[in-house]
């Protein structure tokens, strides 16, 4: 088998928890950088990443990596590739990407550039004159950041987060990657009770399920690698079972609770989708009022957000309603998501930790209240 060097980009602020699911997964020479990281292997490290990252957006492996401050120096970069090792005489090859703080910074000129250069390597190495691309499709994707140009072929098709059990959201949905993030990072393993007030389509219950039960995220999906003809198919057969013989099997108490009967419907039928319905208990419910449904647990919840989905006085309204609820609700840990600034005033005290997160392209904060000591000051503004 060949060596590649691969690419998982991800929303900014998970790139830790993305590098420390790759060692977990016992792929070689893990970097994290700004935005992405980086790993090295094999083609069955192409599918595993594929079937089991539960945090990063998409696989894409390293084809080029050079200096390009002209159309010139990023045509004769592309055209030195060996683009024929991975895309057939047949196959479909488009080209997206983006540019940054660097001298190309024409998206669509470097696109038109990088298939020219694409398109006359593979026509000389299969000797003619005109490609077809009638086949399977090979999406080419770049980066120019800082004058330096990365091409990639994406292995993984549909990002990461679409795992396919959400068809539709209800009007804010929170992408699955993040989800599982938010449940990464409350250390939770299946022991605990774990509710989500404000569960909308159910995604943070899903994948609180998905983790419990060790299941890969990919397990029900395809990837745009498993069409490519360089890749032995039998690969993926084995990564899944191997996968699923890692499954844990056991009972556990999640609950996904909302105001919105219909949002209960949607995240009933994503369970099902996803095979956990019988791991998690969805019911109507005021997150302010309703009783809390065990002595200690987990919440975990991105409730509405005042740029979002409600007017922003009602969003802080609402916050200040939930923290005089949980007030008292001593044997549960919280974890919040919003992008209200001041959060911690309006909910009433101060998370022990908070780290920053996009939903998105919005900027938020995860707050998190594992049980601080007591005599913590609560109540009123940082």
């Amino acid at each position: 088998m060949s060596n590649f060097e691969f690419s998982v980009p991800c929303l900014f602020g998970l790139e830790g928890i993305a590098g420390d699911e790759l060692r977990r997964l016992d792929l070689p020479n893990v970097r994290v950088e700004n935005g992405r990281v980086l790993f090295s292997g094999d083609e069955t490290a192409l599918a595993k990443a594929n079937v089991c990252l539960r945090t990063g957006e998409r696989v894409l492996m390293v084809l080029a990596d050079f200096p390009a401050k002209s159309f010139e120096e990023l045509f004769q970069g592309v055209y030195r590739t060996n683009l024929e090792d991975f895309i057939p005489r047949d196959a479909a090859f488009p080209v997206k990407g983006h540019c940054l703080s660097s001298t190309l910074m024409s998206v669509p000129d470097c696109q038109a550039i990088i298939k020219k250069a694409a398109s006359k390597r593979l026509g000389e190495k299969y000797g003619v004159s005109w490609l077809p691309e009638m086949g399977n499709k090979y999406q080419l994707q770049f980066s120019i950041m800082n004058d330096r140009v990365q091409l990639y072929l994406d292995t993984t098709g549909p990002g990461l987060h679409k795992r396919g059990y959400r068809a539709v959201g209800n009007d804010a949905p929170l992408r699955e990657t993040l989800a599982a993030a938010m449940v990464t990072l409350t250390r939770y393993r299946g022991r605990d009770f774990v509710w989500d007030p404000f569960c909308g389509s159910g995604t943070i219950p899903i994948e609180a399920a998905l983790i419990a039960k060790n299941r890969a995220p990919g397990m029900n999906r395809r990837f745009s690698a498993e069409a490519y003809a360089w890749m032995d198919p039998g690969i993926w057969g084995r990564v899944r079972t191997e996968a699923k013989d890692k499954e844990f099997r056991g009972e556990y108490r999640i609950l996904g609770s909302d105001n919105d009967p219909k949002c209960i419907s949607l995240a009933m039928a994503n369970a099902r989708k996803a095979g956990v319905a019988d791991c998690i208990d969805f019911r109507d419910g005021d997150a302010t009022k309703m009783s809390l449904p065990a002595q200690e647990g987990v919440i975990i919840c991105n409730p509405p957000y005042g740029q979002r989905m409600m007017e922003q006085k009602s969003a802080q309204g609402l916050y200040a309603a939930l923290g005089r609820h949980l007030k008292y609700a001593d044997g549960w840990k919280k974890y919040i998501i919003t992008s209200e600034p001041e959060f911690e005033h309006y909910f009433g005290a101060r998370a022990d930790k908070k780290r920053k997160l996009y939903n998105g392209m919005i900027q938020c904060n995860y707050y998190m209240y594992t049980g601080a000591p007591k005599g913590q000051k609560r109540g009123g503004k940082k």
